[in-house]
């Protein structure tokens, strides 16, 4: 159901990079920026890379845009910061202001010789195929492809971050929203689809990952079920020996902090969670029914 993704920023994949002190340098630029910005950054390029992988991108263009991918957002440390963390919609000033972010990530990063070739990136990440983006309208054919890419990782961490999901329930909202602007001509619809793709991966590594917890919340909730079963025949056993025989068992049981006087309450924990899981499982389950009918 679930197959391993190639995660650029996987320790692993960083040794298999083999990173230079050039590389490593643009990759620590971002310590400039506030930790919201940085984080989502962060998950932009991880989405990138992941996207290049849906595309069969080589691997050297698949880092490439990566890394631009890394430092889209370099010029949002010039956004004063009562309109970069606005809660609220901004007005149409603040917006002009927070538009510039665009062209103060592009200047910067063609005033340093080690991020000039990743500068498109941050100029070009707003551009829509149709011509409606910013800062310069392009259309598709003068828009770089990385760029396109690129838009398609931010706009869903945006969207998926403004609205604080703690799962992929819910998550085919956001998807509907990136498949409108693919049907009206802002998103390329390839990129979309690919992005569907890798939503489905990570919806269904959700649901394995949640299903195995539930798997041993199972397994623990049966033996405490036995202890019950043990306590029970104690308490009704009238010859000393059954009784110790009965106690034996449920001591034999018991588990790290668990005791003959608090597992009880422990079970119930177990229960709640168990439950809990269970609904989150379910409403995984009906949330990619939905994200796999969904059409660019």
């Amino acid at each position: 159901m679930y197959s391993k993704t190639f995660d650029f920023y996987d320790r692993t994949s960083l040794k298999s990079y083999n990173l230079d002190e050039s590389m490593r340098y643009q990759l620590n630029t971002l310590d400039k920026l506030d930790v919201f910005t940085r984080k989502h950054c962060e998950n932009v390029a991880a989405l990138t890379c992941r996207l290049c992988e849906k595309l069969h991108l080589n691997k050297g263009f698949t880092e490439y845009c990566t890394i631009c991918a890394y430092l889209h957002d370099l010029g949002k440390q010039f956004i004063p910061p009562e309109i970069l963390q606005k809660p609220s919609k901004l007005t149409d000033e603040e917006y002009e202001i927070m538009k510039t972010h665009t062209t103060l990530g592009y200047n910067l990063c063609m005033e340093d010789l080690k991020l000039r070739p990743y500068a498109t990136g941050a100029l070009n990440h707003h551009e829509a195929l149709n011509g409606t983006g910013y800062p310069n309208g392009l259309t598709k054919k003068d828009i770089p492809y990385e760029a396109q890419i690129i838009r398609v990782a931010d706009e869903y961490d945006a969207i998926v971050s403004k609205r604080q999901y703690k799962s992929h329930i819910g998550i085919s909202d956001t998807l509907k929203i990136l498949i409108e602007n693919a049907n009206n001509g802002k998103n390329n619809p390839k990129i979309v689809k690919k992005l569907i793709k890798v939503v489905i991966e990570d919806t269904e590594y959700e649901i394995y990952l949640t299903q195995s917890y539930i798997n041993e919340l199972e397994q623990e909730i049966k033996r405490f079920n036995q202890m019950d079963k043990y306590k029970i025949a104690m308490n009704n056993a009238i010859k000393e020996k059954d009784k110790n025989y009965y106690l034996e068992g449920l001591k034999i049981l018991l588990k790290n902090n668990e005791t003959l006087e608090n597992y009880s309450s422990i079970c119930e924990e177990y229960k709640k969670a168990y439950n809990t899981r269970k609904a989150i499982i379910d409403n995984l389950y009906n949330e990619i029914k939905i994200i796999k009918k969904l059409k660019v």
